[in-house]
């Protein structure tokens, strides 16, 4: 079994070790309460709502460590003004194509798109689809990815900002990941259907796929209200404390 490192820095920035390559995926690396709010939301709270769990010094660190970036989208919770100051220009960074002109605008040097899939160091980046909502509001949030990083025997499913959907399905059915990281929340705002997972999605994720999964992005942002007790609780109440976890910031688990 090859070893695969991984861990939740805050919201759906995350820290993976794959074959010995340190990946940074969706970067949001601003200090708490720098941002306006999500506007439209039932919450004014500016964001982030807490601080990330490292110091400055142990950031810049890992930032100047890292072999790649993974941005799924470039929504400001997952790419925000601080990732795009603090990172190095030369930084390799995989995205989704509608996403290439855009970081490519913003400095950045060795933007590699992923169409369908991309062989990097030996691990293999497939990029998955999703549905950042429903209706009108679905449409106006934009195109979103999830990706899949294969290595050895190991395959790790990153799936981005979407709801439980048949773009999930799908990915799930076509690379039987070992692992999965989904986006929770219920990121909603005042009129419409939620945007990110809710816990009735994570609950159908895990009726779906044996595979464990990890449920993220999760109380750091003003319009996801359903909060790691309320995931945690429903987890519980169908005994499946075993397949599904809810990591906190800073915590860190192996494959």
């Amino acid at each position: 079994m090859s070893s695969i490192t991984i861990q939740l820095l805050r919201h759906a920035t995350l820290l993976l070790s794959v074959n010995n390559q340190r990946i940074l995926v969706d970067p949001m690396l601003g200090k708490k309460a720098t941002m306006d709010p999500v506007p439209m939301a039932a919450s004014t709270d500016r964001i982030p709502l807490v601080d990330l769990p490292i110091t400055d010094s142990g950031l810049a660190a890992l930032l100047n460590s890292l072999d790649a970036v993974i941005v799924t989208h470039t929504h400001r919770d997952h790419w925000d003004a601080a990732a795009q100051e603090m990172l190095p220009k030369d930084k390799l960074i995989f995205c989704q194509p509608i996403d290439e002109a855009l970081l490519q605008s913003q400095g950045f040097t060795r933007v590699q798109p992923v169409e369908n899939s991309f062989i990097w160091n030996d691990i293999s980046i497939h990029r998955t689809n999703g549905q950042h909502g429903t209706g009108e509001i679905g449409q106006k949030m934009g195109k979103v990815s999830g990706f899949v990083l294969t290595y050895d025997d190991q395959r790790v499913y990153i799936a981005g900002d979407t709801i439980w959907c048949s773009d999930v399905e799908d990915a799930i059915t076509t690379h039987l990941p070992t692992h999965i990281i989904v986006n929770g929340g219920g990121a909603q705002f005042v009129q419409g259907d939620p945007i990110t997972m809710t816990v009735n999605d994570v609950l159908a994720v895990a009726q779906f796929t044996q595979a464990p999964i990890q449920v993220v992005h999760l109380e750091t942002v003003n319009h996801c209200y359903q909060r790691r007790e309320d995931f945690k609780a429903a987890i519980a109440a169908n005994e499946l404390q075993a397949q599904v976890g809810v990591p906190d910031d800073g915590a860190s688990w192996s494959l």
